[in-house]
């Protein structure tokens, strides 16, 4: 298991999500639990991304829902660890 952190961007846009969509939270620690268990697990659908999100990658929620993270290694630990950059719609995201 990935240790998954969370960014200040991730848990505004999470607030905003779930305030339209409060059904969203169970759908989102569903997803964070896979997500740190196997980040490539198919259900995810993670892929990376290109053009000005070089570098991220993204995986799904749901039909509309994205988070994008990044894998980065903790300075202290070295241990590899999944920045939560942000969610939304496919549209608020890309």
């Amino acid at each position: 298991m990935k240790p998954v952190v969370w960014s200040t961007t991730f848990v505004r846009a999470l607030k905003r999500a779930i305030t339209r969509d409060p059904g969203l939270a169970r759908r989102v620690e569903r997803t964070l639990q896979q997500l740190s268990e196997d980040s490539f697990h198919p259900s995810l659908h993670t892929h990376k991304l290109k053009g000005q999100l070089a570098g991220a990658w993204a995986c799904t929620v749901d039909y509309q829902y994205r988070i994008l993270f990044e894998f980065v290694r903790n300075p202290e630990s070295g241990e590899e660890e999944i920045l939560l950059l942000t969610i939304g719609t496919h549209d608020e995201v890309y």
